[in-house]
């Protein structure tokens, strides 16, 4: 029995009311030949065919990758069905997938003989690259780098649904100088100024070849200057000399 009553969607939160859905399982595409199609969807789009129930009582096919299935159904009456499109429209039914380097399928499009147009989208400095076209019926296959263009849901829920992060709320409060007494006070604040520690005088001392030498400490065990000998005996203007029996002369 066929339910044609409608029913009111339960609402369900975050989730906005829609069925309970998991994921896209396979679409199921009318084909003239059976052959030609399988021969099409394995080849071209790389899918895999895998096992069919066997209760199924009418020609068909089933096929597998990137996520997704794909069903062929043989039609019965080949003859009578609609006229197989010539015309690629971009804007007609299909199914698209997405691809790492629209180069290499439209390399591998034109290796392989098929037909197809190319279109691009720029929106906010992003492009999208796309490429249409035919499977034998005429059913229209695109692939296209849409996975470029960001997921902006348009409704206050979609943010939960799609698992995508919540949307920053927008601030349209104007920014506030600080009041005159915090203004004042950060001007009169002194700027901190590094003061470095005043040098150790040099002490010179005489030796038996050159008179002195002198020594400079910035930290124990750390000499300013190398030993080296004054010139002249410059330092011994500025310097308390020694007689020999340890009396202080000028």
């Amino acid at each position: 029995m066929v339910n044609t009553t409608g029913v009111e969607p339960e609402q369900s939160g975050a989730r906005g009311g829609g069925l309970p859905l998991a994921s896209l399982n396979h679409i199921s595409v009318v084909c003239r030949s059976l052959e030609s199609s399988l021969s099409f969807y394995r080849n071209v789009l790389g899918f895999i065919p895998i096992r069919r129930p066997g209760s199924f009582d009418f020609d068909g096919a089933w096929l597998f990758n990137y996520g997704i299935g794909i069903h062929l159904l043989q039609a019965e009456h080949p003859e009578s069905t609609a006229p197989k499109k010539t015309e690629i429209n971009p804007k007609d039914n299909h199914i698209s997938f997405q691809c790492e380097s629209i180069e290499a399928v439209q390399r591998r499009l034109k290796e392989m003989g098929v037909k197809y147009v190319q279109r691009r989208v720029e929106e906010g400095g992003i492009y999208v690259d796309q490429l249409f076209f035919h499977d034998p019926d005429g059913f229209m296959i695109e692939v296209c780098t849409c996975d470029n263009l960001p997921i902006v849901p348009l409704v206050p829920e979609g943010h939960a649904v799609l698992g995508l992060p919540p949307a920053a709320p927008a601030c349209n409060r104007a920014v506030k100088p600080p009041p005159k007494a915090l203004q004042s006070q950060q001007q009169q604040l002194p700027v901190p100024v590094a003061v470095l520690p005043p040098s150790p005088p040099l002490q010179c001392v005489p030796t038996k070849t050159n008179g002195g030498s002198c020594v400079g400490e910035v930290e124990a065990g750390i000499h300013a200057c190398e030993m080296r000998p004054c010139p002249e005996h410059a330092c011994m203007q500025s310097v308390i000399r020694r007689d020999q029996d340890g009396t202080p002369a000028f």
